[in-house]
């Protein structure tokens, strides 16, 4: 009696599962994978905070009126200081070769290339873009190692694509924190990366590339590892001293 119960209840569970087959009942394993959020790092962004949007249209005016220039900086705070403890030095050995800056305090990969989109830099017909972003994806914990390095590709291929001829200068993100921290494997990691990214560009262009790498920021750490408060007092925004060490290591490539 027990045996047929049993029998009866698998006989009944089996036309269910016959049943379910039939109206077309997916099983996990035939469920679609829903297609994968772009990551933020990619995505076209203005700026929110308001502190910053005022700078930002500052920038976007400058790209879209401003006479053709040489050499164009682009950026976060790092960038935009230049024109603060970093002016001396911007004034005496960057703005004779005629530069000019688009930096914006803050700004992530996905808020340049909202400029980007915003104010194209063809007009401008630069020979050289100096390019450091990166350090805010990672210090905002909105993007990890990964998506940062693929928005700073998308930045450089932007601007690529719309300086036909320059010469793109990829600067490593730059060290930060005083002293060795997993941030600082990370940027390591990235930089790793985009030299990598420079090569195979190399490769695919008989030797030459549209981009170079910089790697001043390592001028920046000490032997130990540390990093001094003369160059960087928060260790990670730049002294007027930091600001003469990034131009000694970038002057050379950008006078040509």
């Amino acid at each position: 009696m027990q045996l047929a119960s049993t029998l009866s209840l698998a006989f009944f569970l089996a036309g269910i599962a016959v049943l379910s087959v039939g109206a077309g009942v997916a099983s996990p394993q035939d469920a679609k994978t829903p297609p994968a959020t772009p990551a933020t790092s990619l995505v076209p962004a203005a700026r929110s905070d308001e502190w910053a949007i005022k700078r930002e249209a500052e920038l976007i005016k400058r790209a879209r009126e401003s006479a053709p220039v040489n050499v164009i900086f682009v950026g976060d705070s790092i960038t935009q200081s230049w024109e603060d403890p970093g002016k001396d030095v911007w004034a005496k050995r960057i703005a004779p070769l005629g530069a000019l800056n688009l930096g914006n305090s803050g700004d992530r990969t996905e808020n340049v290339l909202y400029r980007l989109a915003q104010a194209p830099l063809t007009r401008l017909k630069a020979k050289h873009v100096v390019l450091l972003i990166g350090t805010n994806n990672l210090g905002h914990g909105t993007s990890n190692a990964a998506q940062t390095l693929a928005g700073v590709r998308a930045v450089a291929e932007m601007i690529a694509s719309q300086c036909d001829g320059a010469t793109i200068h990829i600067l490593e993100i730059f060290p930060r924190g005083e002293q060795f921290h997993a941030m600082r494997g990370d940027v390591c990691q990235i930089n790793q990366a985009l030299r990598a990214f420079v090569r195979e560009d190399a490769a695919k262009h008989g030797g030459k590339s549209h981009y170079m790498v910089n790697a001043v920021g390592d001028t920046f750490i000490n032997d130990d590892g540390s990093i001094s408060k003369d160059i960087m007092p928060d260790a990670l925004h730049l002294t007027p001293k930091g600001y003469d060490m990034w131009a000694d290591g970038i002057i050379s490539q950008i006078s040509k």
